[in-house]
């Protein structure tokens, strides 16, 4: 199947906007209707001085109507020309207005619709994809593009149509000199196409440039702390700077050959306005054409050629936008493997009981996890425990469908979760991952999160019972407090409890805490149990921690090597067993 071009891609996109599309591409031509016609009543005013009574506008067209005093043609003339004036002037206003509405409109809607079309693709998605080069597709492609349609479509119209235009003038004038005029035109373009082509994949490369730049900025911005820890400030500037440098000659490589494209269409310029001028003066010289009409050719001759030397800056722009365009219509079409839609349930009636049954997932063929056979009851605190890479944590996502297993299948209170609407799904689970997302918000923002409805006094329950509202309350604006991008302002055990307060506040009936004491002080891990006591009763908790005594009072712990769950039991009957988790809980408490 051939592969469909960025324009028809993005035509498809927007056919929403295809009436105001034909109304823009309107007014462009009429625009362009009006403004060759200056020059035609220059030719007509040039033949009425020279000519008087015996002029063209007398003989063929006024005279019918009782005006052929020479003073009588130009007033005709001068009423046309305001005319004339006001149409180009409303049009080139209408057309502005809607080109770059339709930029503005369709630059919103793509940005917008490839956001969220990133949010719902599969997690594997982002293991193979840097987020500076994401940033940079929704960010600057799609910017390139609202650059090309608020100004470089309206000039491929007008410049198209001036050229239509302007050749019926010349034909209907003289043929042979519209010959001579036009000649140079499809060297012209064969020229413009000729570098577009090249154009092309140099500017693909610069659009890749370009996000690998974005791509190592975004990675430094964010692990910001660990490099003035490292004293590598300068290492890292070496980095952005090799980036930087490839973005640089990237363009370099396009600038060169794009410059090229105006003296080419200028020598071929030249060769048809010269021709023009001195074939067009031996004709009149001949009395084989009117002095008004030779005007009229010598004007528009410069009409129709001058501005296409606009396309070596049309062409630059079309194929800046092209590469970003097919880009940002790349990403958009990236499949989504999880299917979003399913059957809806009301959360408050669901028990939370869940099955894994006969699980296997691998992330590139390495498998994490081997038929997977677990019961989790209703209303249990549940931990998981085992070494780093063991797929504890694979297990939550699979619950939380950010992946598919291979085989087999997860059921909540019976229904194998891939039936079920997933944001249903997700909305019955509170997740308290190991690495908080805060946003530049307030403090009750945050907690808030997922709830916006909230009430300040549901916010408030919800910190006391994470054991948050102690810290919060010393803040100089209490709940109303910024924490700052990513939460910076606050520490590493009080973003973990305003992400406990979040889940709190969701009270959702399976929660879900992904080794969320690992990072924090032994205070915050005891606050953190200690909320764990209280919110846990009478919902399905999971817990997966490196500190097995985060834990020990669980109704059940399930020990899990190589991706195979090897021992299960309470606390102390693992201990009994003298295992794999008797062995882990020596090392951590220190016991020979």
């Amino acid at each position: 199947m051939p592969r469909s071009h960025p324009i028809q891609k993005l035509f498809n996109y927007a056919k929403v906007y295809r009436r105001n599309i034909r109304l823009a591409a309107l007014y462009s031509v009429l625009n362009k209707f009006f403004d060759i016609l200056p020059e035609v009543l220059i030719g007509a005013a040039v033949d009425v001085v020279v000519k008087g009574e015996e002029s063209f506008l007398a003989r063929k067209l006024l005279g019918h109507l009782g005006i052929s005093n020479t003073w009588e043609q130009l007033l005709v003339l001068g009423v046309l020309n305001i005319f004339i004036w006001a149409g180009e002037s409303l049009f080139q206003y209408l057309y502005e207005v809607k080109w770059r509405q339709l930029a503005q409109d369709i630059q919103h809607d793509l940005r917008l619709d490839a956001y969220q079309h990133v949010q719902k693709l599969q997690m594997r998605y982002f293991e193979t994809q840097r987020t500076g080069n994401l940033m940079s597709i929704l960010n600057d492609d799609i910017n390139q593009m609202e650059r090309f349609l608020n100004g470089g479509a309206n000039q491929i119209i007008q410049v198209f149509c001036s050229s239509l235009m302007i050749s019926a003038v010349f034909f209907a004038l003289q043929p042979n000199i519209a010959l001579i005029a036009l000649l140079p035109i499809p060297m012209i373009l064969f020229g413009a196409f000729w570098f577009q082509k090249r154009l092309a994949p140099r500017y693909t490369k610069v659009r890749e440039a370009s996000g690998d730049v974005s791509a190592r900025l975004n990675n430094n911005l964010l692990g910001l702390a660990t490099i003035k820890a490292f004293a590598t400030e300068e290492f890292e500037a070496e980095q952005i700077r090799s980036a930087s440098n490839n973005y640089r000659q990237a363009n370099a490589r396009a600038i060169r050959l794009s410059a090229a494209i105006t003296p080419v269409i200028r020598i071929a310029i030249l060769c048809g306005f010269t021709a023009t001028l001195l074939y067009g003066g031996w004709l009149t010289l001949q009395g084989q054409l009117a002095v008004g009409a030779y005007s009229v050719l010598v004007f528009l001759t410069q009409r129709l050629l001058w501005p296409l030397t606009g396309l070596a800056e049309v062409t630059d722009l079309y194929q800046r936008s092209m590469a970003a365009i097919d880009r940002a219509m790349q990403l958009l079409h990236t499949p989504i493997s999880i299917e979003y839609e399913g059957k809806h349930f009301p959360s408050e009636q669901l028990k939370g009981e869940l099955r894994f049954e006969n699980v296997s997932f691998a992330y590139d063929e390495k498998p994490v996890l081997e038929n997977i056979n677990l019961i989790i009851p209703a209303g249990k605190t549940i931990a998981f425990a085992g070494t780093t890479g063991s797929g504890k944590s694979t297990l939550i996502k699979l619950l939380l469908r950010f992946y598919e297993p291979q085989s087999g299948q997860i059921l909540l209170d019976g229904q194998p979760i891939h039936t079920l609407n997933l944001q249903d799904l997700r909305r019955c689970i509170g997740y308290v991952s190991q690495d908080t997302f805060l946003t530049d918000g307030s403090i009750a923002q945050n907690i808030a999160y997922g709830t916006p409805n909230a009430s300040e006094q549901a916010i408030t329950q919800a910190a006391t019972a994470s054991e948050s509202a102690l810290f919060i309350n010393q803040l100089p604006s209490g709940f109303s407090t910024r924490i700052g991008e990513r939460g910076q302002k606050l520490s590493g055990g009080q973003r973990q409890r305003l992400a406990l307060a979040r889940a709190i506040l969701k009270n959702p009936p399976i929660l879900i805490l992904d080794e969320a004491t690992s990072a924090v002080d032994n205070e915050t891990e005891a606050a953190i149990q200690r909320s764990l006591e209280t919110i846990s009763r009478n919902r399905t908790t999971l817990v997966i921690a490196h500190r097995l005594s985060t834990v020990r009072n669980a109704d059940c712990i399930h020990l899990v090597q190589a991706g195979r769950i090897v021992e299960s039991g309470t606390h102390d009957e693992l201990l009994l067993k003298k295992g794999g988790y008797a062995a882990l809980w020596k090392l951590q408490t220190g016991e020979r």
